[in-house]
């Protein structure tokens, strides 16, 4: 079962990216932050967060506080509505994504591991113009693909209250960036200069823990997390086709002519440093968190022929700051009003792209541009009780909305409101059966 879930996924994150920003024309795309259900319901915080009914790869130190007796199986959904605006038009997009799947048990006492799938960068557009040249024309420049990650995580608490962990990721993906000229009139062929390009390599991240107990209901829990610069290579092949008609409104049509292009071999792309720090604070009734992070990007290679920009105008150095809360009447309670969790959150990141900017009126090249990203978020944690078990599992509703703001104003803003649901599955998996 377990296996054909992990296949349904990779097959559902292949087929739909989820973004339709024009943003994803740079670097490795929109980049996706790795928090599940619960703490993406409160701004995406997780360095800090600790518990046994879910899964945090964020910090995976955190798979240790599971028991010897618990299995944990985590996946959510999402839909969302992205509005685009230039100031003047605007337009709506709507996606539908599996978003990731995970599990998580232990493996002795104290020591936990946790295997999933999720996304790492999105790749998805499709915009364009009409040109004048000797010709009219319509010019389309599309783009689709991301990278992905398989994980395997292992966390060891040596002693009361402290616990160190890591992720192995598996980061596979493939891009591709393409120009379509599409002819008004005439007899001309239509044209696509395409790039494209796969990347496999292997991610570490680190993470450690600390509990400070304050009395029998109340703790602070510090978390921190590395990731490892990433140094990788992958051959870049250019390709440009003559098409009777636009091959991506007739995708089965072979191309009438492909001319002849050059593969870039061994082009060197990497990924960066990154750190994060964050706590929590929580009792029976409630928690906070707050968790910030920063990522070296300034300077990584990448390929110049990609998208027109240097080393040195490329890429920023990002952060990003998130908080979030958590309340319920009582755990335990009697009635189901007493037992749903309110959760809430905020948070505001820069963007680590830098875009190419032209004056809309007459396509001039103004420079480069960027934006940042703030976000708000609600939910609840709904618990239902597994009758034959009696472990509590829980179903997470979230609505969440972001706003890209650019820093020029030639540059699409973006508005998005997303509904995710999260299914969050506790089972007695090793618990010994007394014989009758």
């Amino acid at each position: 079962m377990l296996i054909a879930i992990f296949s349904t996924t990779l097959v559902a994150f292949a087929q739909n990216t989820g973004t339709n920003s024009p943003y994803g024309r740079y670097g490795f795309g929109l980049l996706s932050n790795p928090t599940f259900g619960a703490s993406e319901a409160m701004g995406g915080i997780s360095y800090g967060l600790r518990r046994s009914q879910q899964v945090n790869p964020g910090n995976p130190a955190s798979y240790s506080v599971l028991d010897t007796l618990t299995f944990v199986f985590d996946f959510g959904v999402s839909g969302q509505m992205a509005r685009m605006s230039d100031g003047v038009n605007s337009r709506d997009f709507y996606n539908g994504n599996l978003d990731y799947v995970a599990i998580q048990f232990p493996i002795l006492r104290n020591v936990a591991a946790s295997i999933g799938l999720l996304p790492f960068s999105k790749v998805g557009y499709n915009f364009g113009a009409l040109r004048q040249d000797d010709i009219l024309y319509i010019e389309t420049y599309r783009g689709t693909g991301g990278l992905n990650r398989i994980y395997g995580g292992i966390a060891w608490e040596p002693v009361q209250n402290l616990s160190v962990g890591t992720n192995i990721s598996y980061l596979f993906g493939n891009f591709s960036h393409s120009s379509v000229l599409v002819p008004i009139a005439g007899t001309a062929s239509v044209s696509e200069a395409k790039h494209t390009y796969s990347i496999r390599d292997i991610k570490f991240d680190f993470g450690v823990q600390r509990t400070l107990p304050l009395d029998d209901t109340r703790s602070i829990t510090l978390g921190a997390v590395y990731s490892p610069k990433i140094n990788t290579t992958a051959d870049v092949t250019p390709s440009r086709m003559l098409f009777a008609s636009d091959p991506y409104q007739n995708p089965w049509q072979r191309p009438v002519e492909i001319l002849p292009s050059d593969t870039l071999r061994g082009a060197s792309f990497q990924l960066p440093h990154s750190f994060g720090l964050g706590f929590t604070y929580s009792t029976n009734n409630f928690l906070v968190g707050v968790d910030g992070e920063y990522q070296l990007w300034k300077g990584l290679n990448y390929p110049d022929a990609l998208d027109g920009l240097t080393r040195d105008t490329r890429f920023n150095d990002t952060y990003r700051i998130a908080s979030g809360v958590e309340y319920v009447m009582n755990p335990y309670g009697q009635r189901f009003l007493e037992r749903i969790r309110f959760r809430a959150g905020a948070s505001f990141a820069n963007s680590y792209l830098n875009v190419n900017v032209f004056n809309p009126e007459n396509n001039s090249h103004t420079g480069t541009g960027t934006f940042k990203e703030y976000g708000v978020n609600v939910g609840l944690g709904l618990p239902f009780h597994d009758f034959m078990s009696g472990r509590m599992s829980m179903i997470n509703i979230g609505f969440g909305y972001t706003r890209q703001q650019p820093d020029n104003r030639s540059m699409i803003a973006q508005d998005m409101f997303k509904i995710s649901v999260n299914m969050n599955i506790n089972e007695f998996w090793f618990m010994k059966r007394l014989m009758q």
